[in-house]
C-alpha cells in the first residue's frame, strides 16, 4: 500500500507564497502520475496540477502562471510551489498518485490566504 504524506500548509497573505510536498512511500514511484487537487468549503474537489512519470504537466487555469508542480524521484516526493496567492485558493490540499488500477490520496493540507 502507498502512504503519501503532505506538509507546507499554513495560513498566508494574499500575493505571499506556499510550497507544498507530498512525500510518497514505497517503490516505483516514478513511474507513476501524480498530482494536487484542493477542496474549499461547500466546494466540489477540483484538480490544481498533475505530473507524469515523463515530466508532462498541467494546471487548472486558474492556478497557470502562479502555480508549479514539480517532482523529485530521488526522494520520492512531489512538489506545488504556490506564488501570487489569492483568497480564493483557500482550500485543503490533496496530493494523489494514480497507480493506474488504483489512486492513493494523502490526508489534506489546509492552505489559507488571507489579509
Amino acid at each position: 500500500q502507498v502512504q503519501l504524506v503532505e506538509s507546507g500548509g499554513g495560513l498566508v497573505q494574499p500575493g505571499g507564497s506556499l510550497r507544498l510536498s507530498c512525500a510518497a512511500s514505497g517503490s516505483s514511484f516514478s513511474i507513476y502520475s501524480m498530482g494536487w487537487h484542493r477542496q474549499a468549503p461547500g466546494k466540489q474537489r477540483e484538480l490544481v496540477a498533475r505530473i507524469t512519470s515523463g515530466g508532462n504537466t498541467n494546471y487548472a487555469d486558474s492556478v497557470k502562471d502562479r502555480f508549479t508542480i514539480s517532482r523529485d524521484n530521488a526522494k520520492n516526493t512531489v512538489y506545488l510551489q504556490m506564488n501570487s496567492l489569492k483568497p480564493e485558493d483557500t482550500a485543503v490540499y490533496y496530493c494523489w498518485l494514480d497507480s493506474g488500477w488504483y489512486t492513493y490520496w494523502g490526508q489534506g493540507t489546509q492552505v489559507t490566504v488571507s489579509a
